[in-house]
């Protein structure tokens, strides 16, 4: 049997939901926090731990939105890393600046808590099958204490530094692709729509064709069905692609094509759509074009 852990899973959303169930399904004792209560409630009825983190907590599973909050959880007024023993692992998954890694980790290095720089990628339904693939840097002994947290929560393990920063920075690399495949995804599909091609087509041709990628096959469904039910939010974008246009600016890289595509999540975040599934953005060409998709009314 694989070595039982005292795990806390800070972040109960889409994501963190199914990382801490995949770590109740390998034996681990498992906390979950959130400002959702009934998030809380829900995963304690399904097995997870009640009450306050035990003292001799070994890893920290951080899942939250992004750098702000992760250094509230770490460092913040009720700051987790404080009361953690000397030894222990963060384990953090957030979609953040190299730089901003580089330096939590220090800052737990301070106290004797190691720090892993883990964003990961896979979607929900991945999460909650424990087999997400996780773009990971961290000494040996960072490593060494998430190993057992790792096994549990993903099927592919990256192994990219010895310190902190390259995980994310892989992470920005990652997203800026899936960024901008999202929004060339719907600019397609709209731009067929005006060909007399509908959605459906669209997709049951482009799939088997070179255009086709892993985020349109994903994404382009959710359009067809008219279901803008939240799987990865368009709120995601403009921070995300945010953080990969500050990176670039930071090396004297221009990336013109993430410009133009974070605009359009912009557009579609002040038409209200923030909260909606990301294929959403759809909707902004839609609207422009004069289009009706499936599910909308005239």
């Amino acid at each position: 049997m694989a070595q039982q852990t005292k795990t806390a899973v800070i972040g109960l959303g889409s994501m963190g939901y199914g990382m801490a169930m995949s770590c109740l399904r390998a034996g681990h004792l498992t906390w979950g926090l959130d400002i959702n209560a009934e998030a809380v409630a829900r995963f304690q009825t399904a097995g997870g731990q009640p009450g306050d983190l035990p003292a001799d907590l070994d890893a920290l599973l951080v899942v939250v939105l992004n750098a702000a909050q992760t250094e509230a959880v770490l460092f913040g007024e009720a700051g987790k890393v404080a009361s953690m023993p000397k030894g222990s692992v963060v384990i953090s998954c957030a979609t953040v600046p190299p730089a901003f890694a580089r330096e939590m980790a220090a800052r737990c290095a301070e106290v004797g808590v190691q720090y892993l720089d883990a964003p990961i990628s896979g979607g929900a339904a991945k999460a909650a099958q424990g087999k997400l693939s996780i773009m990971a840097a961290g000494t040996a002994e960072a490593f060494a204490a998430s190993r057992p947290v790792l096994d549990a929560i993903a099927e592919t393990v990256f192994e990219l530094g010895h310190e902190a920063g390259p995980g994310s920075a892989m992470k920005a690399v990652n997203q800026l692709l899936a960024g901008v495949h999202i929004a060339a995804m719907a600019e397609a599909l709209t731009f067929g729509m005006t060909q007399g091609v509908s959605p459906q087509t669209f997709v049951e041709v482009i799939s088997k064709c070179a255009g086709t990628s892993w985020i349109l096959e994903n994404r382009a469904p959710h359009i067809v069905d008219g279901d803008y039910t939240p799987k990865s939010q368009i709120n995601i974008w403009p921070k995300d692609l945010g953080i990969v246009l500050d990176v670039a600016k930071s090396a004297g890289f221009s990336a013109p094509i993430t410009a133009t595509a974070l605009q359009q999540y912009m557009v579609a975040v002040g038409m209200g759509l923030g909260p909606e599934d990301d294929a959403a953005i759809a909707k902004v060409y839609a609207r422009n074009a004069g289009l009706t998709l499936p599910g909308q009314t005239e």
